[in-house]
């Protein structure tokens, strides 16, 4: 008999396709559906050609809920199986292990229906051109919206009946394509002047704040850390004026309501992805390591820029999250925690929020406890209940929880602030601050029972890139050591494991296997772009942070690498892709900054540092020519590119150099670079990080008297 409150033994299932193979977690989730998926390659495309079918690409990522949905209602319907499998040759496409194949598609649907997201649909002619295509589609008809089973049945019977047109169709997108895709230097351009991007960008981002509760729209919400790096490098150059008080007043009045708010894991730590609401309260509730590498970074700078030792807590609280849940023991980071999961372990469906969300009754079980000094009667979950917004009937708006799934729930929000709630109960600070802390730990134990979210163990350099950001920079803003020692054990990973140093080139992407081993695909992916950029970035900010000359070296390889790459020597900037792979129909540039910076942006400030460090002068001409390639966006819609808005006031401004000599391990010497690392400033004592700025930068030239 099974032991009473375990889940039975899993039964052993009826379909098992090639994906069982792969490696990745998303890959692997649809092993046994009822279709029969191909993964991205030759096989799928010899298949489409012999037998002259048209192919369907499903493209997602294993913390997708909609994907999620898509699987259940549709890949795993016997029915909806076999009309896939007899009209089709189907691909199922990891996005995060291959981002090339995602921006190819996800261009074509976003130009034919004005939307995008994931699952994304589409379907191609066997030469792999596209020509319909959307993101999720539930399995049947409704009132508004055309299933998926009629979706496959018609598609099949247009190929049958009108396939000339079909194809003629896929070949005029093809080109219409390339040719809105293209970006490139028209003419002699030059760079565009710093002060007009950077004032226009600061203007479009000030009409789209809220005043109220920070951020850039009404809702869905986004941390866009892209943003607010903008507008810390504006108040930097406008310190005295009235705009750069209100670009500053912007960024930390953002940064303190996305802490407090339940986008903001108060009990597990780190960021979820993004608020459904204005108020940042209710999640969509995946946490992904881009986020967090972004997000230590970023409240990083707003303390050195405040002094205010919140905003030190919250780099402490996101960097406790990655060490705890996200990191490998070889030293490498997870890519995400999923949104969905069961509520009990008895329970038969998953839920999204499920393990982070709390009925009222459930924290007074857990809370009972009497508060010593406060109001006769008051007790820890009167307390806590009070300062995170807890309602007994749950405080989630059902409009925004349009499935059910957290009615009668919490999400827990710092309604109000320390000093409201510890006069409501009569409490000083410090002992409000003792028993909220206390609180927090022991629902932080109940919720450890809890099943808990699928992890997607998959490790990107890329995002590791961003994450050793993360540590490092917090490390030399804290002036924590532990953390930049986790971010150079990060980058030895990163050497071990995603690079090739037979060739010099990084690879995109490794497993935890079995027994907690690292594995590499049969055929490992080759890094791409944006692996390139953000480990660069990576290395210069942890070379800034210890000083180790080898982090510095493997950076300026890996940038000539990235130049002989991707470089675009017509056009200029960087392509995604390297050059070659016949089944990629576009190499594509990408043009705007969202979750994470385009890989461009962050190239330009990357190539400043590269030229500033090693006297290497064709490295400006390069990050001058990519301002000129996108200088027309830059100058209409520097909203959609702030890194790189940030980056033309990084090229008009000369970088000043600060080389301190003394022995390395003297505490002058340590006390002189604490000092440079704790100020952000554009012109005078910025810490070394200052690829950020404008202003010094800490040389490796520590000389022994």
């Amino acid at each position: 008999m099974a032991t009473v409150g375990t889940p039975s033994a899993p039964s052993v299932p009826r379909h098992t396709n090639r994906l069982i193979k792969e490696k990745s977690p998303y890959l692997l989730q649809h092993a046994h559906n009822p279709v029969d998926w191909y993964p991205w390659g030759q096989e799928a495309f010899d298949k489409a050609k012999t037998e002259n079918k048209l192919i369907f690409l499903s493209v997602g990522y294993s913390t997708c809920h909609w994907c999620h949905v898509m699987e259940e209602e549709s890949f795993k319907n016997k029915e909806i199986g076999e009309i896939m499998n007899e009209h089709f040759v189907c691909i199922k496409v990891d996005r995060e292990e291959r981002p090339d194949v995602d921006k190819v598609y996800m261009t074509f649907v976003q130009a034919t229906s004005g939307g995008g997201g994931w699952p994304m649909s589409v379907w191609l002619t066997p030469d792999l051109k596209p020509f319909a295509g959307g993101t999720y589609f539930p399995p049947e008809d409704g009132v508004h919206r055309v299933g998926f089973r009629t979706v496959l049945l018609r598609i099949a019977e247009q190929w049958k009946e009108n396939k000339d047109a079909l194809l003629e169709s896929s070949q005029r997108i093809l080109v219409a394509l390339q040719h809105t895709s293209e970006i490139r230097v028209q003419g002699q351009e030059s760079p565009p002047p710093a002060k007009e991007v950077m004032d226009t960008c600061f203007q479009q981002l000030s009409r789209s704040y809220d005043e109220d509760y920070g951020g850039f729209s009404k809702s869905p919400k986004f941390p866009t850390p892209v943003n607010l790096n903008f507008l810390f490098t504006y108040w930097a150059l406008h310190q005295t004026a009235p705009e750069g008080a209100r670009a500053l007043q912007m960024a930390l009045h953002t940064l303190k309501m996305m802490a407090h708010g339940g986008i903001h894991d108060h009990i597990g730590q780190g960021f979820h992805r993004y608020s459904t609401d204005q108020h940042w309260h209710v999640p969509h509730f995946e946490k992904m390591l881009y986020d967090q590498g972004q997000l230590a970074a970023v409240y990083s700078r707003a303390f050195q820029i405040s002094g205010d030792e919140f905003f030190a807590d919250v780099v402490r609280d996101i960097l406790l999250y990655v060490s705890r849940d996200l990191s490998d023991q070889a030293g490498g980071f997870y890519s995400a925690e999923d949104a969905d999961s069961y509520p009990t372990i008895t329970s038969g469906e998953k839920r999204e929020g499920a393990f982070c969300v709390w009925a009222a009754e459930e924290l007074r079980a857990l809370l009972p406890d009497p508060v010593e000094g406060a109001t006769e009667g008051t007790t820890l979950a009167d307390v806590f209940l009070h300062h995170y917004g807890v309602e007994e009937g749950g405080n989630v708006d059902p409009m925004k929880d349009p499935h059910q799934e957290l009615k009668g729930k919490n999400v827990l929000i710092a309604r109000g602030s320390l000093e409201l709630t510890s006069a409501r109960f009569g409490l000083g600070r410090g002992q409000l601050s003792a028993l909220l802390r206390e609180c927090r730990q022991r629902l932080s134990s109940a919720r450890a029972q809890r099943p808990r979210p699928h992890l997607d163990t998959k490790m990107l350099a890329a995002w590791n890139g961003l994450m050793i950001s993360g540590f490092a920079q917090a490390g030399a803003a804290l002036a924590e050591q532990e953390y930049v020692s986790r971010a150079a054990e990060a980058a030895v990973f990163l050497r071990t494991h995603l690079y090739d140093p037979d060739s010099g080139r990084l690879l995109r992407s490794c497993y935890r296997g079995k027994d907690n081993s690292v594995e590499q695909s049969a055929v490992p992916i080759q890094g791409f772009l944006e692996d390139y950029v953000f480990v660069i970035q990576a290395l210069f900010d942890l070379y800034e942070a210890s000083l180790e000359q080898g982090w510095l070296e493997w950076a300026l390889h890996l940038q000539h690498m990235q130049d002989k790459l991707f470089w675009d020597p017509k056009g200029f900037a960087y392509f995604s892709t390297e050059a070659g792979d016949p089944s990629l129909l576009l190499r594509l540039k990408d043009d705007q900054d969202g979750a994470e910076p385009t890989p461009n942006s962050v190239t330009v400030t990357n190539l400043l540092r590269a030229a500033c460090y090693s006297g290497h002068m064709d490295w400006v001409e390069k990050a001058g020519r990519i301002l000129a390639a996108f200088s027309e966006r830059l100058q209409k819609i520097p909203i959609t590119l702030p890194e790189m808005a940030r980056a033309t006031a990084v090229f008009h401004h000369t970088l000043k150099q600060v080389v301190i000599c003394g022995d390395p391990q003297g505490e002058d010497t340590k006390e002189m670079l604490r000092c440079v690392r704790s100020v952000f400033s554009p012109n005078k004592g910025n810490y070394e990080g200052s690829h950020y700025l404008l202003g010094y930068r800490v040389l490796a030239f520590i000389l022994a008297p």
